[in-house]
């Protein structure tokens, strides 16, 4: 079955559904969003008391729900200036060293640098640097965060697959991050330069940043500069949010940052909880 089920994906037509789901999940009829909230509910056990609108069935659509806001100080941050801090609520898919430009993806299988971030100039920086990806579930707060406080240089829509970002898809989809759309984010900070890419998948409607708005799928299947003015962000503000689920992948320079010893594939993290520390050269 799951051999199958990766294949069934290769055929779907997944920017169609993707549409079909962005439709649906900005629906404002109140008997059809609350449909689709009490059907998702049923499925996942959601933690309502944290979002700062406990009643699921006031959100005015099922998007709404989905990308709630959680209330204040639900998610405390590192407060060390050198802390890198989880970016979302999630599940480590894999974190390490990257070698040479490859980076796991799963057991077994690699993917390079390059394509993942596009062949953008700045790709190589990250080159033996270290990076740590995670999985957010569909049940997960689905808001991204910054891991630490930085000012943009750069952010890149790349177009791309679909495919389920799952651990089962990752084990089985050759180079899966570097196939699927992706919004690749560049940041200057006190300690050196970070990227955050933010992978699309199956289901996933649109992508969103706090400087660029709602990034849907484009019918121009090409790669586009985000425009943005000067923006700098506080370690813990908002900088994107996943409008359906998706993976976050973290990358930063080398010998720049040690991750927390049982930062392993698995674990589940929170927003705002202690990733590793930033070497200080």
């Amino acid at each position: 079955m799951t051999r199958l089920w990766v294949w069934i994906q290769y055929l779907l037509p997944q920017h169609g559904l993707s549409r079909l789901v962005l439709a649906a999940t900005r629906a404002r009829t109140p008997w059809f969003k609350n449909w689709t909230i009490r059907g998702f509910l049923k499925l996942y056990r959601v933690n309502m008391r944290e979002a700062a609108e406990t009643d699921p069935y006031r959100y005015g659509s099922f998007n709404e729900f989905f990308t709630r806001a959680l209330k204040e100080g639900a998610r405390p941050i590192a407060r060390d200036d050198r802390a890198v801090v989880s970016p979302a609520d999630g599940c480590i898919s894999e974190a390490g060293s990257i070698d040479g430009d490859r980076l796991l993806q799963a057991k077994g299988r690699h993917y390079r640098l390059a394509e993942l971030l596009a062949a953008q100039p700045w790709a190589s920086r990250f080159e033996g640097g270290s990076f740590a990806t995670i999985y957010l579930a569909p049940f997960n707060y689905h808001r991204v965060h910054m891991p630490l406080r930085g000012e943009l240089k750069d952010s890149v829509y790349v177009p791309g697959r679909l495919f389920s970002v799952n651990t089962v898809t990752a084990q089985h989809v050759p180079q899966l991050f570097a196939r699927n759309e992706r919004i690749l984010t560049l940041f200057d900070t006190a300690y050196g330069q970070f990227a955050l890419v933010m992978v699309g998948a199956l289901n996933v409607g649109s992508m969103a940043t706090v400087w660029a708005g709602d990034i849907t799928p484009a019918a121009r299947r090409v790669i586009t500069r985000l425009p943005a003015g000067p923006t700098t962000l506080e370690k813990g503000a908002e900088l994107g949010r996943f409008n359906m689920g998706s993976t976050v992948i973290l990358l930063f320079e080398p010998n720049r940052v040690r991750w927390h010893p049982h930062l392993g594939a698995g674990r589940e993290v929170r927003l705002g909880q202690f990733l590793g520390l930033i070497d200080e050269q």
